[in-house]
């Protein structure tokens, strides 16, 4: 069996920080690189400060590649969060989170305490969608 890997780069998404694609999709499965809480407009501008700040704008920011893959966050299945103040800014970092997938039910999920993200974020989120 063949299959096809298509990847993405989404016009209205944020400037990637390294070398890479917005997505990639094989067989119906969507995998979204991670976002940061770059502004799509201006990625040389300051990161908001705070976690719940910078947690609206990665998911405002992985809304955007969605959009312009046709997904939505109804399609997505699996996410992982990496914090960089795990014990800090858990809980504001889901109570954000969270009001972006009320009242559905919630993706499967994994929230990791890394030592360092780019730019010096305190947080990056990626998904993995599925086209129906």
């Amino acid at each position: 069996m063949t299959h096809q890997t298509r990847f993405s780069m989404i016009d209205a998404a944020p400037t990637p920080v390294g070398p890479f694609s917005h997505a990639a999709e094989a067989d119906g499965w969507v995998f979204l690189t991670g976002q940061m809480p770059t502004h799509p407009d201006d990625d040389t501008a300051p990161l908001p400060d705070g976690i719940a700040a910078q947690t609206r704008r990665v998911m405002d920011n992985l809304i955007i590649v969605l959009t312009g893959l046709g997904l939505t966050l109804d399609h997505v299945v699996s996410v992982r969060i990496f914090l960089t103040e795990f014990k800090r800014d858990y809980d504001a970092m889901n109570a954000v989170y969270r009001s972006y997938f009320a009242p559905k039910p919630l993706p499967a999920r994994t929230c990791i305490g890394v030592t360092a993200l780019a730019r010096d974020a305190l947080v990056e989120i990626d998904f993995v969608a599925r086209r129906p």
